[in-house]
């Protein structure tokens, strides 16, 4: 049975090869911090992440790491 009491869930919008981006990017992160899945709505794309752990600070953590990375994909898909 798990431990963990505190979750947060993000959820970005966008094309789908912009969602697709933004989740290959962060797959590579550790992935047993959190859960990631793309949304298909029609035209629009949502990738919704779940981001689950012990504590806040832990999922604190977590939400800061993910946010710096899908920022510097986000710079980098921009710059294309």
């Amino acid at each position: 049975m798990s431990m963990e009491s505190v979750s947060t869930t993000l959820i970005i919008n966008g094309s789908r090869s912009h969602i697709e981006a933004l989740l290959a990017g962060i797959s590579a992160d550790d992935p047993d911090t959190f859960e990631a899945k793309i949304i298909e709505n029609k035209n629009n794309y949502q990738l919704k992440i779940l981001v689950s752990g012990e504590n806040l600070a832990t999922v604190r953590s977590t939400v800061d790491d993910l946010l710096a990375c899908l920022g510097a994909i986000e710079s980098t898909l921009n710059s294309l």
